[in-house]
């Protein structure tokens, strides 16, 4: 029957269909396929409670159970009148190959229930074979999907009621039963897939929520650095300008090479507001301030102060005037380490190390334990995340984590390139560009 011969049948003959459909994709399709019971995962909630030498063996307690339980069907079957050995071996098989091929096990437990009842003379649920076929349905149950429980339950009713006739006592003892058993591993099956289901969300929604945080901080710092950039821009585009005119009698070429470096700094800075406004914000508003740099910490530090957080500044080496972009990711990385002192450690004591050496910039943030009444407040990284990326962006190494009396210690190194020698080739243009007669 075709697709659209089934969507023309009426509502009832399409569940039905799909009922079949179901019934043939759990119990008729690979049935003899070979499904190992895996064991348990030894990083359980119990499993890592019981020591390393008992969570080896521990990890096959399923597999211990079903042959446990393959052994009692052996030992209901010995205590039978009728041929003992085949009441008891032949129900507890298929109890022992739910380990291996599920499907087939409940397959061959119904025929073992057929085989049971012809040698105890018509009787068809003895007591070793009906506790295989509780045990069957359970493991297969647990090991499928709660749509496979229901076929099985279904069927092994049907296969009793035809079996007996008219004399039903033992067939609706042992639906009964197994309703019982069935919905038991239903529920727990249900329950384990749902928590299943909300660990990845939670999985997937904290990888989101990381990569937006990234991306938004990315944005933050390409934000701050536009002012940065652009300054420098329109110092080249004005001096470039200017240039000409401080040389007597400037050859042709000259003043062209300053028209073309006018032009790239006038077209940079244009890209440059074009890029500002792809990543601004709808509610951005631009600084009224130019950036901070560390000439401006005094003022952050007793902001701070008066903000509850004792702080000591240290510096060491010699003080000198660093790139812009360096003293803005240094202004903001220990602004945000005081920050999250404020947040998450209430009541403690932090120290700002600056070190100046040859090679760049050293920074040190290191904070005390929490103390008094105020609970810290709850963190998500993000400021570390945001330090890290302005950090990354300069080529620098930083490294975050608590301290051994419970404090939490930031360090950061950001470097910066030594400044070019006279005779460097060159620092001939950085001075034509610049100008020789001081600043315009």
């Amino acid at each position: 029957m075709t697709e659209t011969q089934t969507k023309n049948r009426s509502p009832e003959f399409r569940a039905a269909a799909g009922a079949m459909d179901g019934l043939r994709e759990d119990l008729c399709r690979h049935v003899f396929a070979y499904r190992p019971l895996p064991p348990l995962s030894p990083e359980g909630r119990v499993m890592r409670l019981l020591p390393e030498g008992v969570r080896r063996y521990a990890v096959w307690t399923p597999h211990a159970l079903v042959l446990f339980a393959a052994f009692i069907v052996l030992m209901a079957g010995f205590a039978t009148w009728h041929y003992r050995f085949l009441m008891g071996v032949v129900p507890a098989i298929p109890v022992a190959m739910t380990l291996i091929r599920p499907i087939a096990a409940f397959w061959g437990s119904l025929l073992a229930t057929v085989f049971c009842a012809i040698l105890s003379g018509g009787e068809l649920l003895g007591p070793s074979a009906f506790v295989a076929q509780m045990v069957v349905m359970v493991v297969v149950a647990a090991r499928t999907r709660p749509r496979t429980a229901v076929w099985m339950w279904l069927l092994a009713l049907l296969f009793g009621m035809l079996l007996e006739g008219g004399e039903t006592s033992n067939t609706a003892s042992l639906a009964t039963v197994s309703a019982f058993a069935l919905l038991v591993v239903t529920v727990v099956q249900v329950r384990r897939d749902a928590e299943r289901e909300v660990t990845v969300q939670r999985t997937v929604t904290a990888v989101e929520r990381d990569r937006r945080t990234l991306l938004e901080e990315r944005t933050t710092i390409a934000r701050e650095l536009h002012d940065v950039v652009a300054h420098h821009m329109s110092v080249v585009a004005i001096q470039a300008e200017a240039a000409p005119y401080r040389v007597e009698n400037p050859p042709p070429e000259l003043e062209q090479a300053f028209v073309t470096i006018r032009e790239n700094a006038v077209a940079a800075l244009t890209e440059l507001r074009r890029v500002l406004g792809v990543v601004r914000a709808d509610d951005y508003e631009a600084p009224d301030a130019p950036q901070p740099t560390l000439a401006a910490l005094d003022g952050l530090l007793d902001n701070v102060r008066e903000a509850g957080l004792e702080t000591v500044k240290t510096v060491t080496g010699a003080v000198r005037e660093l790139p812009q972009g360096v003293e803005l990711s240094a202004y903001r990385i220990i602004q945000e380490a005081l920050s999250n002192t404020l947040r998450h450690a209430p009541g403690a004591t932090a120290q700002v190390e600056i070190g100046y050496v040859l090679g760049g910039l050293g920074l040190r943030v290191v904070n005390g334990p929490p103390t008094g009444l105020v609970k810290p407040s709850p963190g998500a990284g993000h400021g570390i995340t945001g330090m890290r990326e302005r950090v990354a962006m300069l080529n620098g190494e930083m490294t975050a984590g608590r301290t051994e009396d419970g404090g939490y210690e930031i360090v950061a190194f950001l470097p910066v390139p030594p400044p070019s020698r006279p005779d460097d080739p060159d620092e001939g243009a950085d001075t034509l560009v610049t100008g020789r007669g001081g600043a315009a």
